[in-house]
């Protein structure tokens, strides 16, 4: 062992007469500590709430979109079929989109209809998830809806409906909901269609926009309608992997030029990714600081090592230490007293994150984030980085006191 890390740890044994610094090194390691640990904890919940949003966006939005600027699309089912063909397609699925009015009898509502496929295999691992009565089965089933006065008994198809509006409508599954929706004609002229149709399932995405305005409906009877029969308004592209996400939004491109036009996820969340990112970077900017506040408490502790320290310094330079060996006995010092605070602040936030969530003690509003507990997401890539951070500045901090050690004069201390 160099014999400057030996004098170093020395230094760092509390004596009757030195007590004082030696409380404020420990308090200087406990800063270090803290800081290390809410910046750990807090980069782990923000990449947890930047995950859960990611998951949530892109389950209810597509990955890779692909629209005729012309219109709705014919030839749906070929162009599924040359999509499925592109390395990193894990599916596709045509869509239709309407609005419409939906009248429960006890409550009505303006809701964005979305005709869907329910056995294509990517809008069951999609959608699936979220049914909470019902399933995507329910949609593609015939339901009996029984006359009233002298209306006939008639047979209507299936709708999916989010847990909010069926509040709003008072409904339930099983429950005969009425729907009034524009409908276009091809000639540009404007009129109204109305239908019946039965409750067949209630999901709960947790985002309070979707639950309230969008219902799913069968492909077909979407078509039917709507009256945009044998076509759809979209195709979403569902990806194996979104770090192919370019890679495949460019092949589909080619493969589709004009009039069709492809979109993927980071075209449409492009501001909200930027801006949450912009959030991270300045609360990990300001934890930054607090453990910076922290270190820099160092640069007072090393002070009053120097100085009461002088005499011993002075002895050491007598018998032949070199300035430099000096200053690397303070440097090692402070490093010592940063590295045990970094060391301590890091089981400190992988204790904290476990807690999290292991036993989601913090409760948030669900209606407001669409999750009821603080999400976690821990990254060694974030622990790693913190650590750095936390030894630069504490390596920082050793600059001036070192340096104030190694120009003592020996001649003029003993001489004091």
């Amino acid at each position: 062992m160099r014999y400057e890390l030996k004098i170093a740890l020395r230094y760092l044994r509390a004596r009757r007469k030195d007590a004082f610094i030696s409380i404020t090194t420990i308090f200087t390691a406990v800063g270090v500590m803290i800081g290390v640990a809410a910046l750990t904890v807090t980069l782990s919940v923000m990449g947890g709430f930047e995950q859960s949003l990611k998951e949530r966006v892109l389950s209810l939005s597509p990955q890779v979109q692909l629209l005729n600027s012309q219109g709705s699309i014919d030839n749906y089912a070929d162009i599924e079929k040359k999509v499925a063909g592109v390395p990193g397609v894990n599916g596709s699925d045509g869509y239709i989109v309407g609005q419409a009015m939906l009248s429960s009898g006890r409550g009505i509502g303006g809701v964005i209809v979305r005709g869907v496929e329910p056995n294509n295999p990517v809008v069951r691992a999609q959608w699936g998830r979220y049914m909470t009565a019902g399933g995507l089965d329910d949609l593609s089933r015939s339901y009996a809806i029984p006359g009233s006065g002298a209306d006939p008994a008639i047979t209507a198809g299936g709708l999916a409906i989010g847990v909010s509006l069926a509040k709003k409508l008072k409904a339930k599954p099983g429950d005969a909901v009425r729907m009034v929706a524009p409908i276009i004609s091809p000639d540009g002229s404007l009129s109204t269609k109305s239908g019946q149709f039965a409750i067949g399932a209630i999901f709960d995405s947790g985002m309070n926009f979707i639950d309230t305005n969008m219902v799913f409906m069968d492909l077909a009877h979407a078509q039917d309608f709507f009256g945009r029969t044998g076509r759809v308004d979209g195709i979403d592209i569902h990806l194996a992997n979104l770090d192919q996400t370019d890679m495949v939004t460019d092949a589909v491109r080619k493969l589709f030029a004009s009039p069709y036009r492809v979109r993927n996820w980071i075209e449409f969340n492009e501001s909200a990714a930027a801006g949450f990112e912009l959030l991270k970077r300045v609360y990990a900017l300001v934890l930054v600081m607090l453990i910076g506040v922290a270190a820099f408490n160092l640069v007072a502790t090393l002070i009053m090592v120097v100085m009461e320290k002088r005499k011993d310094i002075a002895v050491l330079i007598a018998m032949g230490a070199t300035r430099r060996d000096v200053r690397l006995i303070f440097v090692m010092k402070g490093l010592i007293v940063g590295a045990a605070g970094t060391a301590a602040g890091l089981i400190m936030g992988a204790g904290g994150c476990f807690a999290l969530a292991r036993y989601q003690f913090i409760h948030i509003p669900r209606e407001i984030y669409g999750i009821s507990t603080l999400p976690i997401a821990v990254e060694p890539w974030n622990f790693a980085a913190v650590a750095l951070a936390s030894m630069l500045l504490c390596l920082l901090a050793t600059v001036y006191p070192a340096r104030q050690a190694s120009r003592e004069m020996p001649v003029e201390i003993f001489r004091s």
